[in-house]
């Protein structure tokens, strides 16, 4: 899942940022609408974190701009009017979701992942492919009942091509859906990435690579 985290509190902007990546979640950061509007016309985001009260662009002009639009993206607004109007008042912008400040961690994920499975097309909380299962809410992987222990990135990428559900995946899609925007087009990361992904896999193996192409999960190419 990508994500875009915009507020104008660097300490909270970043400390939920760092706390989704723990999460396999691919995440950008900017501290105001500017910002934000430059990235989603740049980067395809699963979904939108928005401080509703930022400088420049406000987070309703960032909302209302995306609901606009056929980005796709799902917008979460931040905001600490915790008043019924207010609510309904964000929603009516476009806004999929709404979450006042103060408010728990957990919470807030909790929201981004449900927002992340109503992406188009949805995706549903567990993925079941070939003895692996993969519990987006939970963080958890299994092979045949075999715990995987998988890092971050090894969980983005596996969730990546699973969700892709056999399709053939370029390298630069998963760079683009499993790394943040500070990610290097040349790096071989992806590579690498995937080759100790198929090591924790085990046999029989199950991510396939598409000369010329990508990856793919399934039976033999």
């Amino acid at each position: 899942m990508r994500v875009l985290v915009a507020d104008d509190e660097r300490l909270l902007a970043d400390t939920v940022a760092e706390g989704l990546r723990r999460l396999s979640m691919a995440v950008d950061v900017c501290y105001d609408g500017d910002g934000a509007l430059e990235r989603i016309k740049v980067n395809r985001y699963d979904v939108a974190v928005l401080d509703r009260d930022m400088p420049g662009q406000t987070g309703d002009e960032v909302c209302r701009n995306i609901a606009g639009s056929d980005v796709g993206t799902r917008v979460l607004l931040l905001t600490a009017a915790a008043g019924i109007r207010d609510r309904v008042e964000g929603l009516g912008l476009g806004a999929d979701d709404y979450l006042t400040k103060p408010f728990a961690f957990a919470e807030l994920v909790a929201r981004v992942q449900a927002l992340g499975r109503r992406s188009a097309p949805a995706v549903p909380p567990v993925l079941e492919q070939h003895g692996v299962v993969l519990d987006v809410a939970r963080h958890t992987a299994t092979r045949d009942g075999r715990a995987l222990g998988l890092s971050p990135k090894e969980f983005a990428v596996l969730h990546v091509l699973m969700r892709a559900g056999g399709r053939v995946v370029s390298a630069e899609e998963l760079l683009e859906q499993a790394w943040d925007e500070f990610a290097d087009p040349f790096t071989n990361a992806v590579r690498v990435t995937v080759m100790t992904l198929r090591k924790k896999l085990g046999e029989p193996a199950i991510i396939h690579t598409v000369p010329k192409a990508g990856y793919r999960i399934g039976g033999p190419a």
